[in-house]
């Protein structure tokens, strides 16, 4: 049954005195057909409307409106029902995105397949889930030239995405996809960037012998002008000013909740260590990456400047589907462990924080007052967690050891810039990886949300590999609230938000989408879907300055080992898939009798 609130707001100075009556079904607000509409403080107007409205034109006129109304900026309005909601149990409300499909806007900058995402967006709509996650390409938006920016496909699959009433969590993607796992299509880096690298390679990140690896600029170039006089920095930081200025109706009518900072391959902040295009396979240790001349000259400066010019870069760290144990850096008493090995490691990490720090920095001037919080995504690098050395880990820019916390001065840094921490492979557990391959999932995962969350931070996260089983569903239920629901209010550990990768047909396949959307449901506490974020603690007011920049000495104070957080042993609220494993067992029976 679907419960109906009747909502009266004033609409004076639009059509007069009249009143405009809009109706909540589970929360979510109809807006009734207009022609050009705009929002301020909670009040619909269409300038110069009087007598017929006409119903508006999506495509024609991709124009934001606000797709919900808090109680603050709408005092006549009134809230759901009391039956609607156990506004206890809503505390514990963890909202669920999709990540939308990698190439819904084609490399020719088209929305090409409107109809199905309509229909796709409709079917999640009904699932309950509160938005979708999308990747807007650097390598489409500005691909015809240096601040030559189109945004028009994605102005409208944003208008859709509203009228579908749905949030909107939008990426920005300054990496190239393909090569990693998942990646369904290529859309490289912009052609007159990838055009500076045909004369100098080194804007590329470069392993020890030499391979370039296009799918992201270097950090060695963050601070170098030659990209037609701009540094890469400053190529990101135009871009999401270019964004804001051409999304400012979705921003203002609170329809981008956030933006996250694409800051490596994959869109996380992480070197390329590990990438299918040079040869990778799991569970391989992977290939430090700074061996561009750019990176190789900051580091025989800082080697310098520590009183030993003679150090150089790792020539022992193996190759990349190398184990620890084969290698000389890695291995018992290796090179990881020594003065050299320290000095090494602590600059390769500090670099990959810094280059977050940068861009965020400039991300956070570019939304600077917008209603809207930024994010950061960190890899889950789980494999070779259970050996000594944690090479996979070291090699992608994480500095974690036993004694050694590696993630939590990167979740202090985000803290500055009022940054949603968002970590992945949150749906894995141990007894499903290669044994040999020494993975922990689950302690990885809970090493790295306790120290988000002991760094004030607001967690979010999403799970690395489609799945469409309980077991993966339940992990990640677990982890969202890892002691379970609080009946008095909110939990003191409780996930931000969770993105499910990703929307596709098999999602929204019969019994997938049938337990995806128990799934859900179990997210949200067993509550109705709630369209005012306000209800569970989610209010986003205007994005403040970031605070001061940390001294390195507080970052390296993050590096103390803490004993995480107790994490109970599985969710209470756990989706039991009986029909589904009938459904799997009768169809093995049948394929013994083919």
């Amino acid at each position: 049954m679907v419960n109906t609130t009747s909502i009266v707001c004033s609409t004076q100075g639009c059509w007069g005195s009249d009143k405009l009556r809009l109706r909540l079904c589970g929360g979510a607000v109809f807006h009734p057909p207009i022609d050009r509409v705009e929002c301020v403080q909670g009040v619909v107007k269409a300038p110069g409307q009087t007598g017929r409205i006409n119903s508006v034109d999506i495509m024609k006129i991709p124009k934001a409106v606000a797709s919900e109304f808090s109680t603050d900026e709408m005092p006549e309005a009134t809230s759901p029902t009391a039956s609607t909601y156990d506004e206890r149990m809503l505390a514990n409300y963890v909202p669920v995105y999709v990540m939308l499909p990698l190439g819904v806007i084609s490399n020719d900058n088209v929305f090409e397949d409107r109809p199905k995402i309509e229909r796709q967006l409709k079917e999640l709509r009904a699932a309950g889930v509160d938005g979708v996650m999308v990747d807007v390409w650097w390598g489409i938006v500005e691909s015809n030239g240096p601040k030559q920016y189109d945004w028009s496909a994605y102005r409208n699959l944003f208008a859709l995405v509203q009228e579908c009433g749905l949030k909107l969590q939008a990426i920005m993607s300054f990496h190239r996809c393909g090569g990693n796992v998942g990646d369904e299509v290529t859309i490289p880096l912009p052609k007159w960037v990838l055009d500076i690298g045909e004369t100098d390679p080194d804007i590329f990140y470069t392993n020890r012998k030499g391979n370039r690896n296009e799918e992201y600029l270097t950090i060695g170039v963050d601070n170098q002008p030659i990209f037609d006089g701009r540094t890469a920095v400053q190529m990101y930081s135009d871009y999401m000013k270019s964004f804001r200025e051409n999304m400012s109706d979705f921003l203002e009518a609170g329809h981008i909740i956030d933006i996250e900072v694409g800051l490596g391959p994959a869109g996380e902040l992480r070197y390329p260590s590990y990438t299918g295009t040079q040869g990778w396979i799991f569970p391989g240790i992977g290939e430090f990456q700074c061996y561009d001349k750019y990176l190789e000259a900051e580091f025989k400066v800082a080697a310098t400047n520590a009183g030993h010019p003679e150090w150089g870069l790792p020539d022992n760290a193996g190759e990349y589907n190398d184990t620890p144990g084969s290698t000389e850096f890695f291995g018992l008493n290796g090179t990881y462990l020594t003065e050299k090995g320290k000095f090494f490691l602590t600059w390769y990490s500090n670099k990959l924080i810094n280059h977050g720090d940068e861009i965020l920095d400039e991300a956070n001037k570019a939304f600077l007052g917008c209603k809207v919080k930024l994010a950061a995504k960190i890899a889950g690098i789980h494999w070779w967690y259970k050996s000594p050395s944690h090479a996979a880990e070291l090699t992608s820019g994480y500095y974690n050891l036993r004694d050694r916390d590696g993630y939590r001065p990167i979740a202090r840094m985000l803290s500055r810039h009022y940054a949603i921490f968002n970590f992945t492979c949150l749906e894995m557990r141990n007894s499903e990886q290669r044994a040999d391959a020494k993975c922990g999932p689950q302690e990885l995962v809970q090493q790295v949300l306790s120290g988000g969350w002991r760094e004030q931070l607001e967690v979010a996260g999403e799970n690395a590999l489609s799945r469409y089983d309980s077991n993966g569903y339940n992990q990640i239920l677990l982890n969202a609230r890892p002691n379970g629901v609080d009946k008095d209010g909110k939990p003191e550990q409780i996930m931000y938000g969770v993105t499910y990768l990703r929307l596709s047909d098999e999602l929204l396949k019969d019994q997938n989408y049938k337990i995806f959307k128990t799934f859900v449901k179990k997210m949200h506490a067993d509550q109705d879907y709630c369209a005012d974020m306000g209800m569970y603690n989610h209010q986003i007011g205007p994005l403040e300055r970031s605070k001061p920049k940390f001294a390195m000495e507080d970052l390296l104070d993050a590096t103390k080992p803490i004993e995480p957080f107790p994490w109970g042993e599985e969710t209470d609220m756990k989706i039991d898939d009986f029909e589904g494993v009938i459904s799997n067992l009768i169809r093995k029976l049948f394929s013994m009798f083919k």
